[in-house]
């Protein structure tokens, strides 16, 4: 047994069973030993950004990690965009990252790169193999990373002679290197006081993040709202979110600075849990930089390294909100409706509401035209969402392959701007072979828009012609329907609210992937 196969079997052994890859020369020998071992799915993208959004994808709707397989520190360069969203989104993942043989680093060949020192802003935990008989242990070791609470970016680097020279699989433990922590007991009581009081109450706020806006956490935090008479936001992009009919349906603080500003105008107390402080996403002239008032106290009862549940069910018996109705619980509302007309971002929410089949999942990328879909979703089916949280473009359309691939039984769909599925528009060619069940909308704006809107933002005029030839996709425009039929994804283009319904109703009653660029 070779290294490469001791990796494969300590892969399958800590349940790693997909591998997302784009492999090259220095990884044959891998290539060779998954070609053995039937029982890893093997999903290969066209370009390393897909690779590592798939995996991201992947652990936030399965729960566990993928490993990827990259090609030598360009590779990895390729995919370093999506595995910033993926640690931003405290995903697990195993990067297996080729290397030259170790007798030929010192020739300084072509490719040759610092791995480590690519790897390490966008991993938390980097290790570069340098024996054989280390393959397996050290892989035992990433998976134990990526399997911590929260999930980590373990990225292990893989000498070609490491791979082919002969190794022993050994037995090796596969707990994860961190679990999650109980709940801060003088906190948890500090906040409860404050809810407790009518007056301190209607002045705190809490702020759910990471797994606190999964179904069970969001229940609790409705009956502490309705028990006390605090407010409660999500975090603008969560890593993953249940929300849709019978279910607590928490907003999300505004996306840009001066409206999450004027949402927590009158806030005393901000409650972080799962969360962290919000700041604005980035600096502007004569604009804040955090958005809670200046004289409000920031309490963390809780970080994503807690047991979040835990903490809410604790906060929920401490105030005596176990038998109340959760505030914001979306029970009664009549079936989404919409007016036909020319789709616009405060419509197309009602369309997709209406057509969203059940238990769907929700990849969310549509950054300028999704800001006003939350109002919509509290009428949609019951489902999932996870959106790009770290703020690299790019990330949709992978994130969707591997959601797909962690639930094949359930719907995806992939709401996208234009502008950010063109970093990846590869996916689609992987949808269409793994025949994954994906439908994809194309927010077809023709425009770079929130770029627009950030000109402005920064006090920049109004675009002349070179800024408009960096922020519009025209001259030529680009033809979704031709690159979605090329990539073997069927594609239909609509510009009104009706021609969406029908076109979204249909994708998502039809098996395999398909493609609908809405022109808006």
């Amino acid at each position: 047994m070779n290294g490469s196969q001791a990796m494969v079997r300590t892969l399958l052994a800590g349940g790693v069973d997909v591998c997302f890859a784009n492999p090259g020369t220095s990884e044959m020998h891998f290539v060779a030993a998954l070609d053995q071992a039937t029982e890893m799915r093997c999903v290969l993208g066209l370009f390393e950004g897909v690779v590592t959004g798939a995996a991201d994808g992947y652990y936030r709707i399965a729960g566990k990690p993928a490993a990827t397989l990259l090609h030598l520190g360009p590779g990895l360069g390729n995919g370093l965009a999506n595995l910033h969203n993926a640690k931003r989104a405290h995903s697990g993942i195993v990067n297996i990252i080729g290397q030259h043989g170790l007798d030929h680093l010192h020739n300084n060949a072509p490719l040759h790169s610092d791995i480590e020192g690519v790897a390490r802003p966008m991993s938390d935990w980097v290790k570069t193999t340098v024996t054989a008989t280390d393959a397996a242990a050290d892989t035992a070791l990433a998976i134990s990373q990526a399997r911590s609470q929260p999930g980590r970016i373990a990225s292990l680097i893989l000498p070609a002679n490491c791979a082919w020279e002969q190794a022993d699989p050994g037995q090796y433990s596969f707990e994860p290197a961190q679990k999650a922590a109980p709940p801060l007991k003088q906190t948890l009581e500090k906040v409860a006081k404050l809810l407790s009081d009518p007056e301190t109450a209607k002045t705190t706020t809490l702020l759910l993040g990471d797994n606190a806006m999964l179904a069970d956490n969001t229940w609790l935090a409705g009956q502490i709202v309705a028990k006390s008479g605090c407010r409660v936001f999500a975090e603008p992009r969560s890593r993953r979110s249940q929300r849709g009919r019978g279910r607590v349906n928490i907003r999300p603080l505004p996306f840009p600075i001066d409206g999450a500003v004027k949402t927590l105008a009158g806030t005393k107390h901000l409650v972080l849990i799962g969360a962290t402080t919000p700041v604005a996403f980035f600096a502007y002239p004569d604009k804040p930089r955090l958005a809670a008032p200046p004289d409000c106290e920031v309490i963390t009862l809780a970080t994503i390294g807690h047991d979040i549940h835990a903490t809410l069910d604790g906060l929920c018996d401490a105030i005596g909100a176990r038998k109340e109705k959760p505030a914001q619980l979306s029970d009664n509302l009549p079936a989404a409706t919409f007016t036909d007309g020319k789709p616009d971002a405060t419509n197309i929410g009602m369309v997709i509401a209406g057509a969203l089949s059940e238990n769907s999942i929700i990849v969310d990328e549509a950054i300028t035209s999704g800001r006003q879909l939350p109002d919509s979703f509290p009428y949609a089916p019951e489902h999932d969402c996870i959106d790009i949280t770290g703020g690299a473009i790019g990330f949709g359309l992978p994130a969707a392959v591997g959601a797909a691939v962690a639930a094949p039984d359930r719907r995806v769909l992939a709401l996208v701007g234009d502008g950010a599925a063109m970093y990846t528009v590869q996916s689609l060619w992987t949808m269409a072979r793994e025949q994954l069940n994906v439908t994809v909308v194309i927010f077809d704006n023709r425009s770079y828009r929130i770029l627009r809107g950030e000109l402005a933002n920064m006090g920049g005029p109004a675009p002349g012609e070179n800024a408009r030839r960096m922020l519009d996709l025209d001259r030529p425009d680009l033809d979704w329907v031709g690159l979605a039929k090329a990539q073997g994804v069927p594609a239909v283009s609509v510009d009104t609210l009706a021609g969406f319904d029908q076109a979204l109703r249909k994708a998502n009653a039809t098996p395999g992937p398909n493609l609908i660029a809405l022109r808006i």
